[in-house]
């Protein structure tokens, strides 16, 4: 498969490999090739820092015979919170529209979570449900029998996973009240009704974000890509208390913020155009 045209690659420093992915990733031999250019239906809102410099192995990639993909159900690290996998489906549903949209054939999730809950019952379930650890033995080993089905039963090429993880962020200081996170630049928002927020509001606590996280891997499990890109702030000032953040209700229900994480957590390897990344 042809691999996309390269031009000037970002100078950020890029993410480092062992803070992406725990798991299968940590087995994985990494070549990191850095690209960056492109031109999508997704348009960025202008440079941003905190974009990050997304893992692309483009020789990996120009290896690929077949543009067939699947997107796993089981993230590659921990399992998200349960506030944010209640939207999982949802996202991985905008996910399979943007990758048709870039001219990959996506496989329906079944292909995946089959063979997967089949191999749970040989090798154990590598999640422990008390503590939301991974064992990673089994995770691989599960892995592994699940991409042996694969290639030996379908026509899937390569194997995405797409964690929906939760960081601490920021607002800033000043009038302008917005937080930068992942490229993305995003406003409070107000929850309750209450008469609003207090002069003495505390706004240098961390409020918690959402991020999408993507590990793309061809049938030998070599990883091509990993990227990442912010989509929402999950907290909300309670404007019933006018001083405390509160869990919001609507937590990823904004299309647009989360096609926008898509595009900026899927660059280079499906450029976005207008990128927020250092130019």
């Amino acid at each position: 498969m042809t691999a996309p045209h390269t031009c000037s690659s970002s100078e950020r420093t890029p993410l480092r490999p062992h803070s992406l992915f725990v798991g299968l990733a940590a087995v994985l031999s990494l070549a990191i090739a850095l690209v960056g250019c492109g031109a999508s239906p997704t348009v960025g809102g202008g440079y941003n820092a905190t974009t990050p410099t997304n893992l692309f192995d483009e020789a990996i990639f120009e290896r690929l015979d077949s543009k067939v993909v699947v997107i796993a159900n089981v993230n590659l690290g921990a399992p998200s919170r349960n506030y944010l996998k209640k939207r999982e489906a949802f996202i991985d549903s905008r996910v399979q529209e943007y990758l048709e949209s870039a001219g990959y054939e996506v496989r329906p999730q079944r292909e995946f979570s089959q063979r997967w809950n089949n191999a749970i019952l040989i090798y154990g379930d590598p999640v422990d449900p008390t503590t939301g650890r991974v064992n990673q033995k089994s995770f691989i080993q599960i892995v592994q029998a699940v991409r042996e089905q694969l290639r030996e039963q379908t026509d899937i090429g390569s194997i995405i996973f797409t964690d929906i993880i939760e960081k601490d962020v920021y607002y800033e200081q000043g009038l302008n009240r917005v937080t930068r996170f992942d490229g993305v630049t995003r406003k409070p928002a107000v929850q309750g009704a209450g008469s609003g927020v207090t002069a003495d509001f505390d706004w240098s606590r961390a409020v918690s974000a959402a991020t999408i996280r993507i590990g793309w891997f061809n049938m030998d499990l070599e990883r091509m890509f990993a990227g990442e890109g912010g989509m929402e702030v999950t907290d909300a000032v309670d404007t019933r208390s006018g001083t405390a953040f509160v869990r919001r209700r609507d937590v990823l229900e904004n299309e647009n913020h989360i096609d926008e994480g898509l595009a900026i957590a899927f660059h280079p390897i499906i450029p976005m155009r207008n990128w927020p990344g250092n130019p």
